[in-house]
């Protein structure tokens, strides 16, 4: 693959009349040139980001929660089915234009109001650097504990607010340390590791599902297991676990644009998609679903997460290859997935003193600062808190953006424009803004109620478990109602200063 991003894939000239406050080697458009990913790129690409220990949990969770295993890869499948959709119709623009999402973003919001939507899609990826992070540090400590088994017995140094013990805080950190020397040294530096962890992941995966397969006597015993839950009792699990299921890879429908800015053509992007994100999702997470309920009948409890249950091995050798297996894997996953989208956000926030590197770092400082191991602390939080909550603000930017480009636009960018702030897009358009906001506001009450802050329930509290497609529809109709007519009309700057720097649109 040539033109991997966080590298300068700038060969040919780019666009005359951009700002070079506005643009660097990172965010600049792709030239043709540097524009040669096929289908099977974005299928590797995706079987990547798709094997991973999330993407395990997620589905597990649901076991542990009380569905069989044919209601939790509903759930899944229906889930990933429905959140192509916008992730493929979000690629286009990449492809067309050579544009990385924050760029492509200052088309609905304006040059400075598509900060908003970079910080929020930044701050979603340094969360889960965090957890992948969190991850591969919980995995570390378990090859320690191997050598070492008397260190968690030692006293704790740790002050209790953090929450856990220093030997897991070390190995945490230890884990940040190799992923931050990835940064350092470029993306480029991973792209063998990064092919060959993926499928050495699902080789695990699949040798874990075997050790279930033996221990549980079978794939009969095994997912015999029934739903534990009645009608209602289903529903409520079933639709904020679709949304959270969305939200799973509602971030990288925002970003895509960062990876399609390479595509040869759209059938490639599209095709690579549609082969590699469902296809890939839903196997691995039938084996979480698999040995999850296995663990129902082989210990008595849903053990949902694999560093947990591999702890049980009684084998030491086996664990410790099993974890090396996860740290390899988790740290391609963490620098593929979850480092290019924020470190070009934060690069479009200050192009000229921010670039892939240093975006990077930071994301790397707020993934410790947000304490990941509590966002894993229990399946509840890790649905309610985590997935649902971003998802509530992801789906109203991707509501706007994808209406501004087909609906407002029908397609077509002034990508010159895209880098000046006396263009068309110049300042920032108060319509996103109030669109996203109201997209935002109605998933509120629940989001509060099920952080513990207030107390609550009720219809209003209920709309919570429907979040990214309530912020998507409200915010994409609303978006819509106030852009009619006001596309195409270039504004110069001194146009922008008597609206307020708003974007005439």
């Amino acid at each position: 693959m040539s033109g991997h991003p966080g590298e300068s894939a700038q060969a040919d000239v780019p666009p005359a009349g951009i700002d070079p406050e506005l643009s660097n080697a990172d965010i600049a458009p792709v030239p043709p040139s540097g524009r040669d990913w096929k289908a099977v790129t974005f299928f590797a690409l995706w079987v990547g980001m798709a094997i991973n220990i999330p993407t395990y949990m997620i589905a597990a969770s649901l076991v542990e929660g009380g569905m069989s295993w044919q209601q939790a890869m509903l759930t899944v499948l229906l889930g990933n089915v429905i959140v192509l959709v916008p992730m493929a119709l979000s690629g286009h623009a990449g492809t067309k234009y050579g544009i990385p999402f924050p760029v492509f973003a200052r088309a609905s919001f304006g040059i400075n109001g598509a900060h908003i939507p970079s910080f929020l899609r930044a701050v979603v990826a340094c969360g889960w650097f965090g957890i992948q992070t969190w991850i591969g540090g919980a995995a570390i400590y378990t090859i320690v504990l191997i050598i070492f088994p008397g260190i968690a017995d030692t006293p704790d140094l740790m002050p209790a607010w953090i929450g856990v013990h220093w030997a897991q805080f070390a190995c945490f950190m230890l884990f940040w340390a190799m992923n931050i020397g990835l940064i350092w040294r470029g993306i480029n530096s991973i792209r063998v590791l990064e092919h060959l962890a993926a499928p050495f992941l699902l080789l695990c995966g699949v040798a874990l599902l075997a050790w279930a397969w033996v221990r549980a006597d079978g794939f009969g015993p095994m997912l015999d297991a029934p739903s534990t839950l009645t009608g209602d009792q289903f529903f409520d699990l079933f639709f904020p676990s679709l949304t959270a299921m969305v939200g799973f890879w509602a971030t990288l429908t925002l970003n895509i644009s960062d990876f399609t800015r390479y595509a040869h053509s759209q059938r490639a992007q599209v095709l690579g998609q549609l082969s590699g994100l469902p296809t890939t999702m839903t196997l691995f997470a039938f084996i979480g679903v698999a040995v999850t309920s296995a663990t129902i009948l082989i210990f008595g409890e849903a053990i949902w997460d694999p560093v947990v249950l591999v702890r049980r091995f009684d084998s030491p050798v086996l664990v410790f290859f099993a974890m090396v297996a996860v740290v390899i894997a988790t740290l391609s996953t963490n620098a593929a997935a979850n480092v290019v989208g924020p470190a070009n956000n934060f690069s479009n926030m200050w192009p000229s003193r921010i670039d892939f590197k240093r975006g990077g770092y930071i994301t790397g400082v707020i993934g410790i600062v947000m304490m990941p191991w509590k966002l894993l602390a229990d399946p509840t939080g890790y649905i309610f808190t985590w997935l649902i909550g971003y998802s509530a603000l992801l789906g109203p930017v991707i509501g706007i953006i994808l209406v501004d480009y087909y609906l407002v636009r029908g397609t077509e960018l002034d990508v010159t424009d895209l880098y000046r702030r006396d263009g068309r897009y110049a300042g920032v358009n108060p319509r996103a803004v109030a669109a996203l906001l109201l997209g935002v506001l109605p998933n509120v009450p629940g989001f509060l109620v099920h952080t513990g802050l207030v107390e609550g329930q009720g219809w209003v509290v209920d709309l919570y478990n429907y979040a990214w497609f309530i912020g998507l529809a409200i915010a994409g109709l609303a978006y819509w109602l106030m852009m009619r007519g006001r596309a195409g009309r270039p504004v110069a700057a001194a146009g922008a200063a008597e609206t307020g720097g708003e974007v005439a649109a």
